[in-house]
């Protein structure tokens, strides 16, 4: 169900036909609930990611960054060979995949993985090429001289 018509936009613009898709397209999908994560800011440039992981370890999860996309992917291995019936089964532990869109010039630090929760850490370098600089000012005291002829 579109709750907005975007043709005009895309009528009256040029090369942001990828940011009305993704308008248009906002509404028709559903956020995964699974697993649930916390996204915090450490320091200026520095954030961590943790998901809550219970039953997963370090073998089951794949961390993956491609093309300032972060993509954390869990699979359990195969069940074990003890037969034993589940009475409650609250613990989640199906395959998932959360993506994570990261700005330009951030970086994943590292991740850890301490009792069921991922921690990944990301720090935002910007290169010193476009980081702001200060330009200094000079300039004469002096007038300058056009023409240095004594008036006779």
């Amino acid at each position: 169900m579109h709750m907005f018509d975007l043709s005009p936009l895309y009528r009256s613009t040029v090369g942001f036909d990828r940011l009305g898709q993704l308008l248009d397209n906002a509404g028709s999908f559903e956020v995964p609930a699974y697993p649930p994560y916390n996204i915090e800011r450490v320091s200026e440039d520095e954030y961590r990611v943790t998901m809550a992981v219970a039953g997963f370890g370090q073998n089951d999860i794949t961390i993956e960054v491609k093309q300032n996309t972060l993509s954390v992917s869990g699979k359990k291995a195969e069940k074990s060979e003890t037969k034993s019936e589940f009475l409650h089964q609250g613990i989640a532990q199906r395959a998932f995949e959360r993506r994570f869109q990261l700005a330009d010039f951030v970086q994943v630090v590292g991740a850890e993985l301490d009792n069921g929760l991922l921690h990944i850490a990301l720090k935002r370098e910007i290169p010193e090429a476009m980081k702001p600089r200060t330009i200094a000012i000079t300039g004469r005291n002096e007038p300058k001289v056009i023409e240095n002829k004594k008036a006779a």
